[in-house]
């Protein structure tokens, strides 16, 4: 981790995993691609993609997003928020980040996790997170209008967040797998069970 708690707070961490083996070349030169998750509360949330209008912001266990190797931990920062009002603030948050508007280089998973960070801290993520979008936004019209993600798999149901939920968000969970991997219903999203094909940036490259 790249810094320590000063003790006050509840820490607000950042996650990043690595997306191919090359970047344990490129890391060194700034660059990279990487997925990230902010974790704070004992739980690790990110943004991936389905086709559909609801959120596609997800929670996992910290440090296990299923399909990424971990790389590193970042201290961010703390915030005063309790787990209930974190818990509201992420879910008002994910309904600004629906699977369907999910772009590799103008609204990706690193796009989420910072604005969480900006929120919490006021202050962004580090730059070599997000570099690869950055750059691609400059070259935005050499991009082929295929550059879209694609599936890697499918998640729980939507269920509404329950009393039970909130006692348990920062309590360890079981040897689910990939069943730890759920999507958050925004306040305003429909709650009926729906099968959500998630999608990430990983099978792109």
């Amino acid at each position: 981790m790249d810094a320590q708690n000063d003790g006050t707070g509840t820490p607000v961490l950042l996650n990043v995993y690595d997306l191919t083996p090359v970047n344990d070349y490129l890391y060194w030169l700034g660059f990279g691609v990487f997925h990230s998750g902010i974790e704070v509360h004992g739980m690790e949330y990110g943004f991936g993609a389905h086709d559909f209008s609801s959120s596609g912001v997800f929670e996992v266990e910290s440090k296990c997003c299923p399909g990424f190797v971990y790389r590193k931990t970042v201290w961010l920062g703390t915030t005063e928020l309790s787990q209930e009002e974190f818990r509201s603030f992420i879910e008002t948050l994910a309904g600004k980040y629906h699977g369907n508007t999910y772009h590799l280089i103008s609204k990706n998973c690193n796009h989420f996790t910072d604005d969480v960070c900006k929120n919490l801290t006021g202050k962004p993520i580090p730059g070599w997170v997000n570099r690869l979008a950055r750059v691609g936004s400059v070259f935005d019209c050499l991009l082929p209008e295929s550059v879209q993600v694609s599936p890697v798999g499918r998640v729980p149901t939507l269920r509404p967040v329950t009393d039970d939920d909130l006692d348990s968000l920062s309590s360890s969970g079981s040897d689910e797998g990939d069943e730890d991997k759920n999507l958050l219903p925004a306040p305003s999203t429909d709650l009926d069970p729906v099968d959500v094909p998630l999608k990430l940036a990983k099978d792109l490259l």
